[in-house]
């Protein structure tokens, strides 16, 4: 059962964007982008106070993501990558993404904390950040 309202079209932009952000990190790193643009819409926290839609998660400014400023971003979603968005909107969460708002791929070791935030972890080559539960408890 999905946690958050979503449409066919949703799916695809969310496919689009973890895959333009995480292809490289293979199905877990895609999936874990998944659960960052999830948790963002669950959040109603922080910088995602205003953030309800997955038009709105994924297009935000400032704040938003890189990846839609390329153009490998606007081609076709895969029924695979479509596939993995589903799951994240399903709520399958993965672990350091699990309650992650914010990741990015830094030159070297994570930083213990990335604007406040600390971090919950690494995958491959990004670094996952998450709030407190007390700052930020709809995505515990």
């Amino acid at each position: 059962m999905a946690v958050i309202a979503f449409t066919e079209k949703n799916v695809d932009l969310l496919a689009r964007l973890m895959r333009a952000e995480a292809e490289g990190e293979g199905q877990l790193g895609m999936l874990m982008v998944g659960n960052v643009g999830v948790n963002r819409i669950l959040a109603n926290c922080l910088d995602f106070k205003d953030i309800r839609t997955m038009n709105q998660m994924v297009f935000q400014n400032p704040g938003g993501f890189e990846a839609t400023q390329k153009g490998y971003f606007y081609q076709r979603a895969r029924e695979s990558e479509k596939r993995l968005a589903r799951r994240t909107i399903n709520g399958e969460r993965f672990h350091p993404a699990t309650n992650s708002l914010w990741f990015f791929k830094p030159q070297g070791n994570c930083p213990a904390q990335w604007f406040n935030q600390w971090n919950s972890g690494r995958f491959k080559s990004h670094c996952f950040y998450s709030p407190t539960q007390s700052d930020c408890p709809s995505v515990f």
